[in-house]
C-alpha cells in the first residue's frame, strides 16, 4: 500500500540536508526516518519487499540524485537526518566533507552489520583516499563498485527487515 516512491530526508556534503527517492520496500506504517536496522517485524514484509531490500533495488531511484549532483556513485551512504551519532563520528574523520554515494567502502566491509564507529572510520578512510586523488582514488572507486556488486549478489551484510542473518563481521572488518 502507498505510493511506489517516497522521499526521505538525508544529510549530504557538509551536513546539508537533501531528499533522496526510494522505492517503497517497507510497510507504510514504518516511519520514513527510522533506520532500517531498527525494524524488527520481519513477518510483515512480503517476499517481494524482502527481495528488493536484499538486492538493494529500493536504492536505485537515488541515481536521480547522482544526475543532479547531490550524490555520487561511490561515497559514504547519506545518513538519515536523525542519525546524529553517525554524523558526529564521521566529523572526526572528515567523511561529512565529501558527497555521499550510492555505495561506499563501509558498504563492502559490512553494510548493515557495522557498528557506527567502524562505519564512520571506513567512511573517513575513503574520504582521505578520495581527497588525495590520483590512481589510488580511482582504484578505490573500482574496488567499491565491483565489491558492491559481489556483496549484493551474495546478500552479504544485509540484516534489516529479516532479509539476512547477522554474522560477526566486526572482527572481520577490523583485521
Amino acid at each position: 500500500k502507498g505510493p511506489v516512491l517516497f522521499k526521505q530526508k538525508r544529510v549530504g556534503l557538509h551536513k546539508k540536508e537533501f531528499k533522496i527517492l526510494k522505492f517503497r520496500s517497507m510497510p507504510v506504517t514504518v516511519p520514513k526516518d527510522m533506520p532500517t536496522h531498527l525494524f524488527k517485524a520481519e513477518d510483515s514484509l512480503s517476499k517481494f519487499q524482502k527481495l528488493i531490500r536484499k538486492l538493494s533495488i529500493d536504492e536505485l531511484p537515488q541515481i536521480y540524485c547522482i544526475f543532479i549532483g547531490t550524490m555520487t556513485i561511490i561515497g559514504p551512504r547519506p545518513a538519515l537526518f536523525n542519525q546524529e551519532d553517525l554524523l558526529l563520528e564521521r566529523d572526526k574523520y572528515g567523511a561529512n566533507d565529501i558527497k555521499p554515494g550510492l555505495t561506499g567502502w563501509a558498504q563492502i566491509n559490512g553494510r548493515d552489520e557495522l557498528p557506527i564507529d567502524l562505519k564512520a572510520s571506513l567512511d573517513g578512510e575513503y574520504a582521505k583516499i578520495l581527497n588525495e586523488g590520483g590512481i589510488k582514488a580511482f582504484l578505490m572507486d573500482i574496488k567499491c563498485f565491483f565489491g558492491t556488486i559481489l556483496k549484493v549478489l551474495k546478500s552479504d551484510g544485509v540484516v534489516e527487515g529479516g532479509t539476512g542473518k547477522l554474522e560477526s563481521k566486526k572482527d572481520e572488518a577490523l583485521k
